[in-house]
């Protein structure tokens, strides 16, 4: 399961009006691609769901995962954060087991190389 903090939802609302999108056909997707020092990076956009997907209805909001992506982000959490060094969506990820100084790229238990999702 992957789920979202209110701020989170909050900011997904907010984006997703903008740009005049209706909350009920589009969602939050989470994924996973390899690159960065660490081995893997999230890539979050919203889109609308696909035949392999896992939705999480979560606060009025569908959070999409890619059933191929999900063993490396199932018990995550979506966060935003307003700092100074930036603003942004994060992702609290319990399966990291290495992350990069920077933040943008983790690795996962069993996986010693990069291979994408």
């Amino acid at each position: 399961m992957v789920t979202i903090t209110d701020k989170g939802a909050d900011k997904v609302r907010e984006f997703l009006a903008s740009q005049s999108t209706d909350v009920k056909a589009a969602g939050l997707r989470v994924g996973v691609r390899g690159g960065g020092c660490s081995g893997f990076q999230y890539q979050l956009a919203f889109d609308e769901k696909r035949e392999h997907d896992e939705v999480f209805e979560i606060k009025g909001l569908s959070l999409l995962v890619d059933s191929e992506a999900l063993s490396y982000v199932d018990g995550s959490e979506i966060d935003y954060v307003d700092a100074l060094i930036g603003a942004g969506f994060k992702v609290n990820n319990p399966n990291v087991v290495a992350a990069c100084g920077c933040g943008s790229s983790f690795r996962v238990a069993g996986t010693e190389s990069c291979s994408p999702v």
